[in-house]
């Protein structure tokens, strides 16, 4: 397995829909840096946030969630409250192909202020908007900008393509469009 370099995932997303819309370079004048890197694509988040909340006592239960524990907004600017956590998306939509898996890392922008992105593998045939998870691990509100980078993506292109794909498999999060839910 080997990571791809820009001119792959150049070619890729441009000739293949690999990723929508797609930047080929940096943008970061006066904001978050996002697009085409050396060896990654840096994703943007939306504007469209599900911020945590305890309001009503909620329990988080992957199997039976409930959106009690959420308010949705749609916000320029996200305000994370202190040691909690917001779901969002990015504004980029991504195909996979069946020979890549795709690794996602936090931008060290956010790192540096206490805030983790954490997004699980993008597995191959894979599409979608990607979930993005933000943990503010601070004991101070902490801000997300929406159409700023937030997280970078490295592909790792595999010796031969796979057995069985996420779309072979039926994937439960297949064809994603917004920030989407837990399910079973």
């Amino acid at each position: 397995m080997s990571i791809m370099s820009d001119l792959w995932i150049r070619e890729t997303a441009l000739n293949e829909g690999m990723i929508e819309p797609f930047v080929e370079k940096q943008v970061r004048e006066g904001m978050i840096s996002y697009g085409l890197s050396s060896y990654g694509y840096d994703a943007r988040v939306a504007d469209e946030f599900k911020i945590f909340t305890n309001v009503d006592s909620a329990v988080i239960d992957p199997k039976q969630f409930s959106d009690q524990s959420f308010v949705d907004r749609k916000l320029d600017v996200c305000v994370i409250p202190p040691n909690s956590f917001a779901l969002a998306r990015t504004v980029e939509y991504f195909r996979i192909p069946r020979d890549v898996m795709v690794i996602c890392v936090g931008k060290s922008t956010y790192a540096r202020c206490g805030i983790i992105v954490n997004v699980t593998p993008l597995e191959p045939e894979w599409e979608g908007h990607v979930t993005l998870e933000f943990s503010n691990t601070t004991p101070l509100p902490a801000k997300i900008y929406a159409g700023e980078g937030a997280c970078q993506f490295l592909f790792l292109k595999g010796d031969r393509p796979c057995e069985t794909s996420y779309k072979d498999r039926l994937g439960k999060y297949m064809g994603q469009r917004g920030v989407t839910l837990p399910r079973l």
